[in-house]
């Protein structure tokens, strides 16, 4: 029910779902953006790391992939235990280390540090994203999934438009006469900030709805009643505990779309600077400031498909639709031959489609599972995501080592891009209109037809 303001004739839920966007979402952005740039930097760090480090590709690809096996190992048991503390305690913590890890990547010396540190990073921040998403579903109805994950996950690209001018203007303006290099004082200078906004949500975050002194009783009324009144996906034999996300056989299928999406992802992230470089883009600032082209495309289509997607309650062929256009860019880089301005298209067409697929992506996963099963679903789907993170710049660096060509390496992640949209599409089809009482089903229909 859409209730009405009597004094303005606007509506009440809208000014309260406003309300509440207007206290989470920009602060959860802002934390978001600093664990982005975390993992951004490292592709631009490697402009002058590898050198003084002593990294080659196949080494560079396996450090930056390897944050991924400290996510594969803590996400589950950071979500489960995020379920017992609250988000404003495990958000609080994570930030913090993370934010110190990811500051002493400026004291690597061999590859080992490299790989301990990358290592570290991601088992400190291991919990965030699914921690956030699970946190959202307890302000939000599932008819508003999209267009607020798109919000929050727009941080991604910000994080790449302005952490590659940021970069590059570390690395090339750091004081020549310090006994640190231009990459040791970005690592400082964009960790430190991610501990210091973990403290701050130890203050700011509330954990649920009924906790926030800020919103009034009825406000609250409105949230609850919005939520509780949602169709609830049933659990079969009495399994109405987190154990049925590993039961049921959609979250394996979920998993393994959302880790093609990733491979694509990530192949973006960590080689956009050299992809660059290597089209005769000399200095590091030139870099960043080309890089700003994609991310800056990718803002407007996450909103406007996160958005559409929930208007036409519809999402198997959002995420399908995108995934495939990313593969088309990448196909449009691996044919652009070294010109300039078909790869930055090529470039752009990929990481503004991956990107926008995301949000769609996690608006399916609460149609799909009880409630008290979304969270270790989140996070299991995200781990297995995580996965495709360590494959994609892991294989894409080997490929680089032995045939001194990038284009060659982006072939099998096209393919597995291509998979990964199919199965979504073949796996998710349509369902027949449910049965009278059956609106557990009716949601999950909309959310994946």
């Amino acid at each position: 029910m859409n209730r009405t303001d009597s004094t303005t004739g606007q509506s009440f839920d809208d000014k309260v779902y406003r309300k509440v966007t207007l206290r989470l979402i920009p602060f959860l952005f802002a934390c978001y953006v600093l664990a982005c740039l975390d993992r951004i930097n490292v592709g631009f760090a490697q402009l002058q790391m590898k050198q003084d480090v002593g990294l080659s590709d196949a080494a560079y690809g396996l450090g930056a992939g390897i944050l991924f096996i400290g996510y594969v190992l803590f996400e589950v048991p950071s979500n489960l235990y995020m379920q017992k503390v609250g988000a404003r305690k495990t958000i609080a913590r994570i930030m913090i280390l993370w934010g110190l890890t990811s500051a002493g990547m400026y004291a690597v010396t061999t590859p080992t540090m490299f790989y301990v540190l990358r290592f570290m990073l991601g088992v400190f921040e291991a919990g965030l994203f699914p921690g956030v998403l699970l946190f959202l579903t307890y302000w939000y109805p599932r008819r508003l999934h999209a267009r607020v994950i798109s919000r929050f996950m727009i941080a991604i690209v910000v994080a790449g438009l302005l952490g590659g001018p940021l970069s590059g203007a570390i690395l090339a303006h750091a004081p020549h006469d310090s006994a640190l290099r231009g990459w040791q004082w970005m690592f400082l200078l964009e960790g430190l900030p991610s501990s210091l906004f973990g403290i701050l949500a130890w203050f700011y975050l509330t954990d649920r709805p009924f906790q926030a002194k800020w919103l009034s009783e009825a406000e609250k009324n409105v949230i609850q009643a919005d939520i509780d009144a949602e169709p609830k996906v049933k659990t079969t034999q009495g399994l109405a505990t987190w154990h049925y996300a590993f039961k049921d056989p959609q979250t394996y299928a979920l998993a393994i779309c959302f880790f093609a999406a990733q491979c694509g992802g990530y192949a973006v992230l960590f080689w956009m600077p050299i992809i660059i470089r290597e089209l005769g883009v000399p200095s590091a600032m030139e870099v960043g400031l080309y890089s700003m082209i994609p991310y800056g495309i990718a803002i407007a289509a996450m909103l406007w498909w996160g958005g559409h997607s929930d208007r036409k309650l519809e999402r198997r062929w959002h995420f399908a639709g995108a995934i495939y256009a990313a593969a088309a860019g990448l196909g449009v880089i691996a044919c652009a031959e070294g010109n300039l301005a078909l790869s930055l298209l090529g470039l752009t067409i990929a990481t503004a489609s991956v990107m926008a697929s995301y949000p769609v992506f996690w608006a399916i996963v609460p149609a799909y599972l009880p409630p008290i099963a979304v969270g270790v679903g989140f996070a299991f789907i995200n781990t297995v995501g995580a996965i495709g993170g360590f494959v994609s710049p892991s294989l894409i660096g080997y490929i680089r080592n032995t045939t001194g060509n990038t284009n060659y390496a982006l072939y099998p992640i096209i393919a597995i891009l291509v998979a990964g949209a199919s199965m979504l599409l073949y796996i998710m089809r349509r369902k027949e209109p449910p049965a009278k009482g059956q609106g557990a089903t009716t949601v999950l229909t909309q959310a994946i037809r």
